[in-house]
């Protein structure tokens, strides 16, 4: 289904309630298929929670993950300490072109056994569960934080706990303080010196524990994106989120000051608000030469290694109000839902954009013009097509295979008609 957004002039105030954070979820379902004692509130809604809940409560030996590369990450650590289990994990076509060498390699060095079915380094995967003894293992640091997530999500339950040691500069550092956290909050004892990681073991959790999962600030992103491209004054409401929060993508409310946001947190909500603003003057555009530093020149320069999945929500952004940008630290989007650095070029060039991509970066010059009637490829990724939808309050555009979006937030068109939004949906012929 392809859904149509035609150019609205603003957007009305209101609030919207955003389900529980996907990788808070992921990570507690995982929790508390090791200890029953430990129970949820706040679910994510999105279809990654949905297969993470269907697959640890499987029993069959063939467990189809389809496009949750969170899933197949953290279900490999999983299986792989089941014993007695034989189960084979694969997924979609894109799935199976992923890479997991580095999260299979560290799992056999404590012993697991997993091979391969068809590509070396690449799902599908055979796991036969076994207890592993061993607890020492070194990973490069820059490698995706969920591999090191999912080696420490089992960890308390190996008979030695372990010791996991990052060589060079961590990536997603707040990734792997929100897993250290909850582990924390479940009883479990950790340590986190310079590049060493101690999990401790721990059979059982004494005390039921329940934990209420803050909401998504991923899903935030884009109601951060239509403030910043609405009209002064322009405010939305938000549920359920904390100012102590453990998601690194709360990053958003510093980074979207630079594009006149103004975030007030109370009672556990945040109202966004767009508040007047000069881009030129900002501390990012101040590093630039005189002639770079008019208002609409003014260079957004962010390094989001720690916030990855925000990249494409602040590029187009930053097009949408006509704004340059540097981003950097993204070397982990080429190997997401599809290759994002590769895909945001493609679409945004599409709108009449002049990007320029490397391996780990995204630049765009300034532009004051914006295509109408462009139709948006969302290359199966979900944040595609959430990303580009705010485009709408400056032109009119078309998104592609916009079910998408149930990925991680299956509410999501819904939630946009009800502030105003023109939703016209364009079902494909058989």
């Amino acid at each position: 289904m392809d859904i149509h957004l035609p150019q609205i002039a603003a957007i009305y105030n209101s609030a919207i309630k955003i389900s529980g954070s996907k990788s808070e979820t992921n990570r507690l379902l995982l929790l508390r298929a090791l200890y029953p004692e430990i129970s949820l509130e706040n679910i994510s809604t999105s279809d990654d929670s949905d297969v993470m809940i269907r697959a640890l409560s499987a029993t069959e030996a063939l467990l189809d993950i389809h496009h949750a590369g969170t899933a197949m990450r953290f279900l490999t650590a999983y299986l792989a300490i089941q014993e007695e289990r034989e189960v084979t994990l694969t997924g979609s076509s894109r799935m199976k072109q992923r890479p997991i060498q580095v999260l299979v390699d560290a799992l056999r060095e404590l012993g697991a056994e997993i091979s391969y079915e068809e590509n070396e380094g690449f799902p599908p995967l055979k796991i036969k569960g076994k207890k592993l003894q061993k607890n020492q293992v070194t990973l490069a640091a820059n490698v995706s934080s969920q591999y090191i997530s999912a080696l420490l999500l089992i960890a308390p339950k190996l008979e030695n706990g372990l010791q996991l040691t990052l060589e060079g500069e961590i990536t997603s550092v707040p990734y792997i303080k929100m897993t250290l956290d909850l582990l924390h909050q479940a009883g479990v004892k950790t340590e986190f010196i310079a590049n060493q990681i101690t999990v401790f073991p721990k059979a059982n959790i004494q005390q039921p524990a329940t934990f209420t999962i803050e909401s998504d600030w991923s899903s935030a992103s884009y109601y951060y994106s239509i403030v910043a491209l609405s009209e002064v004054g322009t405010a939305i409401t938000l549920s359920r989120f904390k100012s102590d929060s453990l998601q690194g993508d709360s990053a958003l409310t510093e980074i979207y000051k630079s594009f006149g946001v103004e975030t007030t947190f109370e009672n556990n909500n945040i109202t966004l608000r767009k508040v007047n603003y000069h881009p030129s003057g900002s501390e990012q555009a101040k590093q630039l030469s005189p002639e770079r530093q008019r208002i609409g020149e003014a260079i957004i320069n962010y390094q989001l290694n720690d916030t990855p999945d925000i990249a494409q929500t602040i590029a187009v952004t930053c097009f949408g109000l006509g704004l340059a940008c540097h981003l950097a630290g993204l070397h982990t989007l080429k190997i997401k839902e599809t290759d994002r650095l590769t895909a945001l070029q493609n679409e945004l060039q599409k709108l009449g954009a002049k990007v320029m991509i490397t391996y780990d970066s995204l630049t765009l010059e300034a532009s004051e013009t914006i295509n109408s009637n462009v139709k948006i490829a969302t290359y199966n990724d979900h944040r595609m097509a959430m990303a580009f939808a705010p485009l709408a309050l400056r032109t009119s555009i078309t998104i592609e295979d916009a079910e998408v979006v149930s990925k991680s937030y299956p509410n999501f068109w819904n939630d946009l008609k009800s502030i105003g939004f023109e939703i016209e949906e364009n079902l494909k012929p058989d």
